[in-house]
């Protein structure tokens, strides 16, 4: 399995413009996002984002946070732990909080999965985006599972 791990912001007329422009800024704004649960075949290999057919489905672990108030900070975090059986994918958002406490709550999640099925992490990534709301904003993190 191949994964890609993007993420995106920006601010809009309103708080769908808002989240779409997100979505668009980190790459996956032209096709049908399918949220999925978090688990991910055994040696998930993460590469860059491909191009990806235009109106398409699909499907991806998706943390977004859309805020119309000016001044809040807002932040998506997603975390991949990856381990030979299998791997697992987590997401956290919120507004005002502290990242580095969103990213270690996220970590945590994650590695906590991993453990419960006595799965070794071999490789962790955590993505993380952060934006101050101007007027209407938002931030999305996600794991895109591509097809190969």
């Amino acid at each position: 399995m191949k994964i890609a791990i993007v993420s995106g912001k920006d601010e809009g007329p309103t708080m769908l413009n808002a989240f779409d422009n997100a979505l668009y800024d980190a790459g996956i704004g032209d096709v049908n996002l399918i949220k999925v649960s978090s688990m991910l075949e055994a040696n998930t290999e993460v590469i860059p984002l491909t191009k990806l057919k235009l109106g398409s489905m699909v499907n991806c672990v998706l943390s977004e946070i859309t805020s119309d108030n000016p001044g809040d900070i807002i932040t998506a975090v997603v975390a991949v732990a990856i381990g030979e059986e299998l791997g697992c994918v987590v997401e956290a958002s919120g507004i005002n909080e502290n990242k580095e406490d969103l990213i270690k709550k996220a970590e945590s999640m994650v590695k906590y999965m991993m453990e419960k099925r006595n799965v070794e992490i071999k490789e962790l990534i955590v993505e993380e985006i952060t934006h101050t709301v101007e007027n209407i904003g938002s931030v999305i993190a996600s794991v895109v599972y591509l097809d190969y």
